[in-house]
Protein backbone atom coordinates (compact mmCIF):
# COMPACT_ATOMS: atom_id res chain seq x y z
CA UNK A 1 0.00 0.00 0.00
CA UNK A 2 1.49 3.32 -1.07
CA UNK A 3 0.66 6.66 0.52
CA UNK A 4 2.01 10.02 -0.47
CA UNK A 5 3.09 12.10 2.47
CA UNK A 6 4.59 15.51 1.84
CA UNK A 7 6.03 17.82 4.53
CA UNK A 8 8.89 19.98 3.25
CA UNK A 9 10.38 22.85 5.18
CA UNK A 10 11.82 26.27 4.36
CA UNK A 11 11.84 29.19 6.80
CA UNK A 12 10.14 32.56 6.18
CA UNK A 13 7.54 34.79 7.79
CA UNK A 14 4.13 35.66 6.43
CA UNK A 15 2.61 39.01 5.56
CA UNK A 16 -0.25 40.80 7.31
CA UNK A 17 -3.70 41.48 5.80
CA UNK A 18 -4.42 44.69 3.89
CA UNK A 19 -7.81 46.31 3.06
CA UNK A 20 -10.42 44.09 1.39
CA UNK A 21 -9.56 40.83 -0.30
CA UNK A 22 -9.91 40.76 -4.10
CA UNK A 23 -10.32 37.71 -6.33
CA UNK A 24 -7.36 37.30 -8.70
CA UNK A 25 -7.80 33.75 -10.02
CA UNK A 26 -10.39 30.98 -10.01
CA UNK A 27 -9.93 27.62 -11.69
CA UNK A 28 -11.11 24.01 -11.50
CA UNK A 29 -9.18 21.23 -9.84
CA UNK A 30 -9.55 17.47 -9.83
CA UNK A 31 -9.06 14.93 -7.08
CA UNK A 32 -7.18 11.67 -7.35
CA UNK A 33 -6.80 8.76 -4.96
CA UNK A 34 -6.68 9.70 -1.28
CA UNK A 35 -8.16 13.15 -1.90
CA UNK A 36 -4.99 14.67 -3.38
CA UNK A 37 -5.73 17.88 -5.31
CA UNK A 38 -4.32 18.46 -8.80
CA UNK A 39 -4.26 22.00 -10.22
CA UNK A 40 -3.18 22.90 -13.75
CA UNK A 41 -0.91 25.91 -14.20
CA UNK A 42 1.82 27.22 -16.49
CA UNK A 43 5.39 28.39 -15.96
CA UNK A 44 6.58 31.75 -17.31
CA UNK A 45 5.31 32.34 -20.86
CA UNK A 46 4.96 28.68 -21.80
CA UNK A 47 1.50 27.74 -23.14
CA UNK A 48 1.79 24.22 -21.72
CA UNK A 49 -0.52 23.18 -18.89
CA UNK A 50 1.38 21.54 -16.04
CA UNK A 51 0.02 19.42 -13.19
CA UNK A 52 0.67 20.69 -9.65
CA UNK A 53 -0.26 19.13 -6.32
CA UNK A 54 -1.86 21.64 -3.92
CA UNK A 55 0.05 20.91 -0.74
CA UNK A 56 -0.13 22.65 2.64
CA UNK A 57 2.55 20.18 3.75
CA UNK A 58 5.12 21.83 1.49
CA UNK A 59 7.23 24.62 2.97
CA UNK A 60 7.87 26.15 -0.45
CA UNK A 61 6.96 25.62 -4.10
CA UNK A 62 8.64 23.09 -6.37
CA UNK A 63 9.12 21.68 -9.85
CA UNK A 64 9.84 18.18 -11.07
CA UNK A 65 13.42 17.74 -12.28
CA UNK A 66 12.30 16.45 -15.70
CA UNK A 67 10.02 19.50 -16.12
CA UNK A 68 12.98 21.77 -15.36
CA UNK A 69 14.93 20.07 -18.15
CA UNK A 70 12.01 20.20 -20.59
CA UNK A 71 11.51 23.93 -19.96
CA UNK A 72 15.28 24.55 -20.13
CA UNK A 73 15.34 26.29 -16.76
CA UNK A 74 18.62 26.97 -14.97
CA UNK A 75 19.01 25.12 -11.69
CA UNK A 76 21.34 26.24 -8.90
CA UNK A 77 22.58 24.16 -5.99
CA UNK A 78 22.16 25.72 -2.53
CA UNK A 79 23.21 24.96 1.03
CA UNK A 80 19.56 24.32 1.98
CA UNK A 81 18.05 20.86 2.35
CA UNK A 82 14.68 19.30 1.66
CA UNK A 83 13.48 17.32 4.64
CA UNK A 84 10.95 14.63 3.73
CA UNK A 85 9.36 11.62 5.33
CA UNK A 86 12.02 9.31 3.89
CA UNK A 87 15.13 11.42 4.51
CA UNK A 88 17.02 14.62 3.74
CA UNK A 89 18.37 15.80 0.39
CA UNK A 90 20.29 18.88 -0.79
CA UNK A 91 18.09 21.50 -2.43
CA UNK A 92 18.43 22.83 -5.98
CA UNK A 93 16.45 25.92 -7.03
CA UNK A 94 15.32 27.80 -10.11
CA UNK A 95 14.90 31.46 -9.22
CA UNK A 96 12.57 34.33 -10.18
CA UNK A 97 9.99 32.34 -12.11
CA UNK A 98 6.33 33.06 -12.85
CA UNK A 99 3.43 30.76 -12.10
CA UNK A 100 0.25 31.38 -14.10
CA UNK A 101 -3.13 30.31 -12.74
CA UNK A 102 -6.18 31.07 -14.87
CA UNK A 103 -4.30 33.87 -16.61
CA UNK A 104 -3.01 35.52 -13.42
CA UNK A 105 0.77 35.65 -12.89
CA UNK A 106 2.39 35.04 -9.52
CA UNK A 107 5.83 36.54 -9.98
CA UNK A 108 9.30 36.17 -8.49
CA UNK A 109 8.82 32.64 -7.21
CA UNK A 110 11.79 30.46 -6.31
CA UNK A 111 11.06 26.80 -7.09
CA UNK A 112 13.02 24.04 -5.42
CA UNK A 113 13.56 20.95 -7.55
CA UNK A 114 12.51 17.39 -6.76
CA UNK A 115 12.26 14.17 -8.70
CA UNK A 116 8.52 13.50 -8.80
CA UNK A 117 8.70 10.43 -11.03
CA UNK A 118 7.45 8.30 -8.11
CA UNK A 119 4.38 10.58 -7.80
CA UNK A 120 3.72 10.41 -11.53
CA UNK A 121 3.94 6.63 -11.37
CA UNK A 122 1.68 6.32 -8.31
CA UNK A 123 -0.93 8.80 -9.56
CA UNK A 124 -0.97 7.67 -13.18
CA UNK A 125 -0.35 11.16 -14.56
CA UNK A 126 2.65 13.44 -14.93
CA UNK A 127 3.25 15.54 -11.80
CA UNK A 128 5.18 18.69 -12.71
CA UNK A 129 5.35 20.34 -9.31
CA UNK A 130 3.90 21.15 -5.91
CA UNK A 131 2.29 24.41 -4.78
CA UNK A 132 2.83 25.14 -1.09
CA UNK A 133 3.77 27.83 1.38
CA UNK A 134 5.58 30.14 -1.06
CA UNK A 135 2.24 31.01 -2.65
CA UNK A 136 -0.06 30.43 0.32
CA UNK A 137 1.77 32.88 2.59
CA UNK A 138 0.77 35.86 0.45
CA UNK A 139 -2.80 35.00 -0.56
CA UNK A 140 -6.16 33.72 0.66
CA UNK A 141 -6.99 30.39 -1.01
CA UNK A 142 -10.51 28.91 -0.94
CA UNK A 143 -11.08 25.25 -1.85
CA UNK A 144 -14.65 24.30 -2.80
CA UNK A 145 -14.84 20.52 -3.06
CA UNK A 146 -18.52 20.61 -4.04
CA UNK A 147 -17.76 22.69 -7.14
CA UNK A 148 -14.17 21.40 -7.51
CA UNK A 149 -12.80 24.93 -7.75
CA UNK A 150 -9.94 26.82 -6.13
CA UNK A 151 -10.16 30.61 -5.77
CA UNK A 152 -7.19 32.85 -4.94
CA UNK A 153 -7.63 36.28 -3.32
CA UNK A 154 -5.32 39.09 -2.30
CA UNK A 155 -4.90 39.36 1.49
CA UNK A 156 -7.30 41.58 3.39
CA UNK A 157 -10.77 41.63 4.90
CA UNK A 158 -12.51 38.45 3.77
CA UNK A 159 -16.12 37.33 4.09
CA UNK A 160 -16.12 33.68 5.11
CA UNK A 161 -19.04 31.38 4.22
CA UNK A 162 -21.92 31.27 6.66
CA UNK A 163 -21.78 28.52 9.28
CA UNK A 164 -18.71 26.37 9.61
CA UNK A 165 -15.86 27.01 12.06
CA UNK A 166 -13.05 29.56 12.04
CA UNK A 167 -9.85 28.34 13.66
CA UNK A 168 -6.63 30.16 14.52
CA UNK A 169 -3.87 27.63 13.93
CA UNK A 170 -0.16 28.23 14.33
CA UNK A 171 1.30 28.85 10.88
CA UNK A 172 5.06 28.47 10.63
CA UNK A 173 5.43 27.48 6.97
CA UNK A 174 3.19 24.53 7.86
CA UNK A 175 -0.19 24.61 9.62
CA UNK A 176 -0.36 23.31 13.20
CA UNK A 177 -3.58 22.92 15.18
CA UNK A 178 -4.93 20.77 17.98
CA UNK A 179 -7.32 17.87 17.57
CA UNK A 180 -8.74 15.25 19.88
CA UNK A 181 -8.27 11.54 19.36
CA UNK A 182 -10.05 8.79 21.26
CA UNK A 183 -9.27 5.12 21.54
CA UNK A 184 -10.45 4.03 24.98
CA UNK A 185 -9.47 7.42 26.38
CA UNK A 186 -9.44 10.93 24.92
CA UNK A 187 -6.23 12.79 24.21
CA UNK A 188 -5.59 16.26 22.79
CA UNK A 189 -2.57 16.62 20.54
CA UNK A 190 -1.13 18.90 17.85
CA UNK A 191 -1.30 18.00 14.17
CA UNK A 192 -0.14 19.32 10.82
CA UNK A 193 -2.81 19.98 8.18
CA UNK A 194 -1.41 18.39 5.03
CA UNK A 195 -3.50 18.51 1.85
CA UNK A 196 -0.69 16.77 -0.02
CA UNK A 197 -1.03 13.62 2.08
CA UNK A 198 -3.41 11.08 0.55
CA UNK A 199 -4.49 9.63 3.89
CA UNK A 200 -6.73 10.38 6.87
CA UNK A 201 -4.47 10.45 9.89
CA UNK A 202 -0.78 9.75 10.48
CA UNK A 203 0.74 9.49 13.97
CA UNK A 204 4.33 9.56 15.08
CA UNK A 205 5.41 6.22 16.54
CA UNK A 206 7.12 8.09 19.40
CA UNK A 207 3.81 9.75 20.29
CA UNK A 208 1.92 6.46 20.09
CA UNK A 209 4.46 4.80 22.40
CA UNK A 210 4.64 7.70 24.87
CA UNK A 211 0.87 8.15 25.08
CA UNK A 212 -0.04 4.44 25.03
CA UNK A 213 -3.15 5.52 23.12
CA UNK A 214 -3.51 2.03 21.61
CA UNK A 215 -3.79 -1.16 23.65
CA UNK A 216 -1.08 -3.77 23.18
CA UNK A 217 -3.52 -6.11 21.42
CA UNK A 218 -4.59 -3.44 18.91
CA UNK A 219 -4.67 -4.80 15.36
CA UNK A 220 -1.74 -3.29 13.40
CA UNK A 221 -1.06 -4.22 9.78
CA UNK A 222 2.23 -3.58 7.92
CA UNK A 223 2.36 -0.97 5.16
CA UNK A 224 4.60 1.75 3.82
CA UNK A 225 4.67 5.24 2.36
CA UNK A 226 7.01 6.83 -0.13
CA UNK A 227 8.07 10.48 0.05
CA UNK A 228 10.49 12.89 -1.57
CA UNK A 229 13.52 11.13 -0.10
CA UNK A 230 12.58 7.48 -0.05
CA UNK A 231 10.46 4.65 1.29
CA UNK A 232 9.17 4.49 4.88
CA UNK A 233 7.62 1.47 6.55
CA UNK A 234 4.44 2.06 8.54
CA UNK A 235 1.74 0.33 10.53
CA UNK A 236 -1.93 0.62 9.63
CA UNK A 237 -4.85 0.57 12.04
CA UNK A 238 -8.20 2.24 12.79
CA UNK A 239 -8.69 4.98 15.38
CA UNK A 240 -12.00 4.97 17.24
CA UNK A 241 -12.65 8.74 16.99
CA UNK A 242 -11.08 11.97 15.67
CA UNK A 243 -12.40 15.42 16.54
CA UNK A 244 -11.34 18.54 14.60
CA UNK A 245 -12.71 21.99 15.40
CA UNK A 246 -15.72 20.35 17.03
CA UNK A 247 -16.40 17.98 14.11
CA UNK A 248 -16.25 14.24 14.84
CA UNK A 249 -15.20 11.33 12.66
CA UNK A 250 -15.53 7.70 13.74
CA UNK A 251 -13.34 4.72 12.85
CA UNK A 252 -10.62 6.69 11.09
CA UNK A 253 -7.94 4.79 9.11
CA UNK A 254 -4.65 5.66 10.79
CA UNK A 255 -0.98 5.20 9.91
CA UNK A 256 1.83 5.01 12.43
CA UNK A 257 5.40 5.72 11.36
CA UNK A 258 8.84 6.00 12.86
CA UNK A 259 9.90 9.61 12.28
CA UNK A 260 13.61 8.93 11.82
CA UNK A 261 14.28 12.35 10.29
CA UNK A 262 12.07 14.36 12.68
CA UNK A 263 9.76 15.59 9.94
CA UNK A 264 6.73 15.77 12.23
CA UNK A 265 8.89 17.52 14.85
CA UNK A 266 7.58 15.53 17.80
CA UNK A 267 6.69 16.57 20.50
CA UNK A 268 5.81 19.93 18.88
CA UNK A 269 3.45 17.99 16.64
CA UNK A 270 2.19 14.46 17.12
CA UNK A 271 1.18 13.62 13.58
CA UNK A 272 -0.67 14.98 10.57
CA UNK A 273 -4.21 15.15 9.26
CA UNK A 274 -4.33 14.40 5.54
CA UNK A 275 -6.65 15.33 2.74
CA UNK A 276 -8.85 12.26 3.02
CA UNK A 277 -10.22 14.07 6.08
CA UNK A 278 -9.75 17.70 4.98
CA UNK A 279 -11.57 17.14 1.66
CA UNK A 280 -14.75 16.66 3.68
CA UNK A 281 -14.78 20.41 4.28
CA UNK A 282 -14.81 23.42 2.00
CA UNK A 283 -11.71 25.16 3.30
CA UNK A 284 -10.45 28.74 3.25
CA UNK A 285 -6.72 29.01 3.95
CA UNK A 286 -6.03 32.57 5.08
CA UNK A 287 -2.35 32.45 5.96
CA UNK A 288 -1.88 36.25 5.97
CA UNK A 289 -4.48 36.56 8.75
CA UNK A 290 -3.45 33.31 10.46
CA UNK A 291 -6.92 31.79 9.98
CA UNK A 292 -8.54 28.73 8.45
CA UNK A 293 -12.27 28.32 7.90
CA UNK A 294 -13.80 24.83 7.76
CA UNK A 295 -17.33 24.16 6.51
CA UNK A 296 -18.63 20.58 6.08
CA UNK A 297 -19.45 19.82 2.46
CA UNK A 298 -21.42 17.13 0.62
CA UNK A 299 -18.56 14.63 1.20
CA UNK A 300 -18.54 15.08 4.97
CA UNK A 301 -20.32 11.79 5.69
CA UNK A 302 -18.66 9.79 2.91
CA UNK A 303 -17.37 6.44 4.17
CA UNK A 304 -13.66 5.96 4.75
CA UNK A 305 -11.68 3.37 2.83
CA UNK A 306 -10.63 0.35 4.90
CA UNK A 307 -9.24 -1.74 2.05
CA UNK A 308 -6.04 -3.72 2.50
CA UNK A 309 -4.45 -5.77 -0.28
CA UNK A 310 -0.76 -5.19 0.40
CA UNK A 311 -0.37 -4.33 -3.27
CA UNK A 312 1.18 -1.15 -4.66
CA UNK A 313 0.88 -0.40 -8.36
CA UNK A 314 2.38 2.29 -10.55
CA UNK A 315 2.29 3.45 -14.16
CA UNK A 316 5.63 2.79 -15.88
CA UNK A 317 6.04 3.61 -19.58
CA UNK A 318 2.34 3.02 -20.14
CA UNK A 319 2.20 -0.27 -18.23
CA UNK A 320 0.54 -0.82 -14.85
CA UNK A 321 3.27 -2.51 -12.85
CA UNK A 322 3.30 -4.12 -9.40
CA UNK A 323 5.73 -1.89 -7.49
CA UNK A 324 5.69 -3.57 -4.11
CA UNK A 325 4.13 -6.45 -2.19
CA UNK A 326 3.80 -6.60 1.58
CA UNK A 327 4.86 -9.98 2.93
CA UNK A 328 1.98 -12.24 4.03
CA UNK A 329 -0.58 -9.77 2.67
CA UNK A 330 -3.53 -10.81 0.46
CA UNK A 331 -1.53 -9.83 -2.65
CA UNK A 332 1.42 -11.92 -1.51
CA UNK A 333 -0.80 -14.92 -0.78
CA UNK A 334 -2.44 -14.53 -4.21
CA UNK A 335 0.95 -15.06 -5.85
CA UNK A 336 1.53 -11.55 -7.19
CA UNK A 337 5.15 -10.50 -7.54
CA UNK A 338 7.04 -7.26 -7.88
CA UNK A 339 7.46 -6.42 -11.56
CA UNK A 340 4.27 -8.14 -12.73
CA UNK A 341 2.47 -6.16 -15.45
CA UNK A 342 -1.27 -5.94 -14.76
CA UNK A 343 -3.48 -6.29 -17.83
CA UNK A 344 -6.97 -6.54 -16.28
CA UNK A 345 -8.63 -6.28 -12.89
CA UNK A 346 -11.98 -8.04 -13.13
CA UNK A 347 -13.50 -6.55 -16.30
CA UNK A 348 -11.51 -3.32 -16.20
CA UNK A 349 -8.50 -2.94 -18.53
CA UNK A 350 -5.21 -1.61 -17.19
CA UNK A 351 -5.55 1.40 -19.49
CA UNK A 352 -8.04 2.83 -16.95
CA UNK A 353 -5.49 3.34 -14.16
CA UNK A 354 -7.70 5.32 -11.79
CA UNK A 355 -10.53 2.77 -12.09
CA UNK A 356 -8.16 -0.07 -11.22
CA UNK A 357 -6.95 1.80 -8.15
CA UNK A 358 -10.55 2.34 -7.09
CA UNK A 359 -11.36 -1.36 -7.42
CA UNK A 360 -8.35 -2.28 -5.30
CA UNK A 361 -9.61 0.12 -2.62
CA UNK A 362 -12.95 -1.68 -2.26
CA UNK A 363 -12.73 -3.79 0.88
CA UNK A 364 -14.46 -7.12 1.30
CA UNK A 365 -14.19 -8.27 -2.31
CA UNK A 366 -12.11 -10.76 -4.27
CA UNK A 367 -10.80 -9.62 -7.65
CA UNK A 368 -9.40 -11.48 -10.64
CA UNK A 369 -6.12 -9.97 -11.78
CA UNK A 370 -4.66 -10.91 -15.17
CA UNK A 371 -0.91 -10.31 -15.32
CA UNK A 372 1.97 -10.60 -17.74
CA UNK A 373 5.06 -12.05 -16.04
CA UNK A 374 8.02 -12.05 -18.40
CA UNK A 375 5.81 -12.83 -21.38
CA UNK A 376 3.67 -15.48 -19.70
CA UNK A 377 0.05 -14.74 -18.78
CA UNK A 378 -1.46 -15.62 -15.39
CA UNK A 379 -4.91 -15.17 -13.90
CA UNK A 380 -4.82 -14.75 -10.10
CA UNK A 381 -7.47 -14.16 -7.48
CA UNK A 382 -6.70 -11.59 -4.78
CA UNK A 383 -8.86 -10.66 -1.81
CA UNK A 384 -9.13 -7.07 -0.62
CA UNK A 385 -9.31 -7.32 3.14
CA UNK A 386 -10.66 -4.93 5.74
CA UNK A 387 -8.22 -3.28 8.17
CA UNK A 388 -10.84 -3.09 10.92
Amino acid sequence: MLLMVSLWFFAKGFSQPRNSAALVAELPFHIIHGGVIIITAAINDSPDSLNFVFDTGSGGISLDSSTVLEKQLTAEKTNKVIRGIGGVRPAFFVYNQKLKLAGYSFNNLNFHINDYSFLSSAYGLKIDGVIGYSLLKDYIVALDYDKRTVAVYTPGKFRYPRSGKLIKPRIAQLVYDSAEIEEGRSLNANYLFDTGAGLCLLLSEAFVNDSSIFKQDKKLLPGFAEGVAGRQEMKITVLKRLKIAGYRFKNVPTYIFRDSFNVINYPVAHGLIGNDVLRRFNVVFNYPAGEIHLKPNSFFNSPFTYAYSGLTIGLERGDVVVKDIIQNSPASKAGLQRGDVILWVDNTPASDFQAIKSILQTHGITVKIVIDREGELFSLKCSVDDIR
